[in-house]
């Protein structure tokens, strides 16, 4: 049985048990998670479980293969033993060195007014971020590089990736930066990092993608042929995805400020056609360019995400070199 099954069939298990009832390795409910102000906080809840979740399972054996550290073997030097995974895992491995990061990931989030609706309490902005200060935690706990890019219909932030001291406040510190901007441009912020990031990295891309789609094949498609690795998360709020309002209401488009007086049952179906085919198109042009594809309604557990995170990284074989004494 594969590494990525038995983990499947380990996250299968913890979906069995909803949250909140105090069984080790039950997933944290979003809502609950939202609810904890400090960013970093946050994405360090998501790791711990996810870690704790993995550690309580049957399948202990599977994280090596996604931390990609090297499983102490007698003659090994005990000095360089990693003594922080020891402490998650209960398994001896050989510690790298910090100044040895060999995988750059570059996080592209979204920032932009769309970003900014939410019907669960919580914006989508406040979950792709948190997503984003997630895979941040865990890369900069394996010493990796990571960098941020934050963009609506300009670039907001960027940080190039790194790994140092004080590096991963200064990115949490760049992600709590409130939803603004009046439209998404998806193709600038890819064109920036095609100029800026020469070296071969992984980009991931999070965004809720409700922007026309012309330019986002061709731009996806310069990052891929510069040798980077892409990973696109689509966040969507499950009313987006639904159209489960009942009655007719004014509706504001956030970005655009326009308003518009709308019967729920009279454009559910139309509405519902072209949100499934903007989709489609997007599913098709990740395809086509052989990028990793993740939708996510911001009621699931970012637990799964992580997960999604690494089974991707591990599907597509791109497991990264680590130097060791």
């Amino acid at each position: 049985m594969s590494a990525a099954t038995r983990l499947s069939e380990t996250m299968d298990t913890r979906r069995d048990h909803p949250p909140g009832r105090g069984q080790a390795g039950a997933l944290l409910d979003p809502q609950v998670l939202m609810a904890i102000k400090n960013l970093e906080l946050r994405a360090r809840v998501v790791v711990e479980g996810f870690w704790h979740g993995l550690h309580r399972s049957p399948c202990h054996g599977f994280s090596v293969e996604f931390t990609e550290y090297r499983q102490y073997s007698p003659g090994d030097d005990p000095r360089y033993l990693d003594w922080r995974l020891y402490a998650r895992s209960d398994r001896y491995y050989v510690k790298k060195f910090e100044d040895e990061t060999n995988l750059r990931c570059h996080l592209l989030v979204d920032n932009s007014r769309s970003m900014a609706y939410g019907s669960l309490g919580y914006t989508k902005a406040q979950y792709a971020n948190t997503l984003a200060a997630t895979l941040a935690y865990f890369l900069n706990l394996q010493g990796d590089a990571v960098g941020l890019l934050t963009f609506d219909e300009q670039i907001r932030a960027y940080l190039p990736a790194r790994h140092r001291p004080g590096h991963l406040r200064h990115l949490m510190l760049d992600l709590e930066e409130p939803a603004a901007g009046t439209a998404t441009d998806l193709a600038r912020p890819l064109r920036r990092i095609v100029e800026t990031v020469k070296k071969r990295a992984l980009m991931v891309l999070i965004s809720d993608l409700l922007a026309p789609l012309g330019a986002l094949e061709k731009e996806l498609g310069s990052l891929v042929a510069c040798g980077h690795e892409v990973l696109l998360f689509q966040i969507l709020d499950p009313a987006e995805l639904t159209f489960s309002f009942d009655q007719a209401v004014m509706f504001r488009d956030v970005e655009s400020g326009q308003q518009l007086f709308i019967d729920p049952a009279t454009v559910r179906k139309d509405y519902l056609r072209k949100l499934n085919a903007h989709l489609a198109a997007a599913r098709s042009v990740c395809r086509k360019l052989g990028i990793g594809y993740r939708q996510f309604a911001t009621h699931r557990p970012l637990e799964l995400a992580l997960f999604d995170f690494l089974r991707e990284r591990m599907q597509r074989g791109k497991t990264v070199p680590r130097r060791v004494r």
